[in-house]
């Protein structure tokens, strides 16, 4: 069962597709689908027939954790990519899986509410999400920079109830926000923190601030390890530059298609490519890029004399220009 609307809790977050970034100078569009330079004729749809395909997120093996791999079991969320183990109330649930990664980096983690057996008289929702910062079309390049982006931005019937704050929460750094609508009569305590790259928000609604409250304290019970021990790649952005790449090979493509096609690769301490994970592409899109990218070779990245493994995204494809300032940056991750 797929995600329904979220109502208010989303009219904080409203997300255009990313902005296009070209791998390199030589795998600029041409004027065939993608970002392939050879063009091609219109494929032809059969009379009466209706073709329903859709961009998903893929991996190229099951054993590497990717950002959308979290689940609960047991009563407990867990995302082995971001290292969080967050254990659920009682009589809470998980009632819907999140949809597919956004073509702009946007994941729904988990959303967790009270099941129909729960007594209390307060009710609320748990929503964990995460912006992958390589990809999104927002002007924010941290956690912080993303909140402050949302307080800027929040609607003229939307109360700041407690500016951007930094607070500790399971032993981890976060932004602490929160927000309310008169009308609705709902509030919003939004909690940030940066993982691997990417902007994890954990944002509690409900009408009653003391439940809030509460939320917030169990917050403590959450463990998100370090991930500093060397147990992950390092996240380095724009990694995929001329001067890293020794080896390139563009992917052709056979079909059209339009849409912008963000990856992230792990790269070893060889330079070779050795996971690859699509945020949002179509099957014959992820076995091109695929095909491709196993060939790349890069520079290895050494850190304090060593070499180790990296964490970077490149953008192919096409998409909309990213709001705000960060035009200038649509280039390759």
């Amino acid at each position: 069962m797929r995600f329904p609307c979220f109502l208010l809790i989303m009219t904080l977050f409203t997300w255009r597709s990313a902005w296009g970034q070209n791998s390199n100078k030589q795998s600029t569009p041409g004027n065939g689908g993608d970002f392939s330079i050879t063009s091609l004729p219109p494929a032809k749809v059969p009379s009466g027939v209706i073709l329903v395909k859709g961009a998903s997120s893929s991996s190229s093996d099951s054993v590497t954790p990717v950002p959308e791999g979290g689940s609960v079991i047991g009563n407990v969320f867990q995302d082995s990519y971001f290292g969080m183990t967050y254990p659920v109330r009682p009589d809470w649930i998980e009632k819907y899986k999140g949809p597919p990664p956004s073509d702009g980096g946007r994941y729904v983690l988990t959303q967790l509410s009270p099941a129909d057996t729960f007594k209390g008289a307060a009710r609320g929702t748990v929503l964990i999400t995460a912006e992958d910062l390589f990809f999104t079309p927002l002007p924010a390049n941290s956690a912080l920079e993303l909140v402050n982006y949302s307080k800027d931005h929040l609607q003229a019937d939307y109360k700041v109830e407690m500016p951007p704050t930094p607070t500790k929460t399971g032993d981890r750094s976060f932004t602490f926000f929160a927000y309310w609508s008169p009308v609705a009569q709902l509030h919003w305590y939004v909690l940030a923190t940066d993982i691997r790259c990417h902007a994890v928000q954990i944002v509690l609604t409900s009408r009653d601030t003391k439940l809030l409250e509460s939320l917030v304290l169990d917050l403590n019970k959450m463990k998100l390890t370090a991930l500093d021990d060397g147990s992950v790649p390092v996240c380095i952005k724009n990694y995929a530059s001329d001067e890293n790449v020794v080896a390139r090979v563009n992917p052709v493509f056979t079909e059209r298609h339009f849409n912008p096609i963000p990856v992230r690769i792990i790269i070893d301490k060889g330079g070779k490519v050795k996971h690859i994970h699509f945020l949002s592409a179509f099957p014959d899109q992820a076995k091109i890029i695929s095909d491709a990218l196993w060939q790349w070779r890069f520079r290895p990245y050494r850190k304090n004399g060593q070499a180790v493994e990296i964490e970077t995204g490149i953008m192919f494809g096409r998409s909309a220009q990213p709001r705000g300032p960060r035009a200038a940056d649509a280039a390759v991750e």
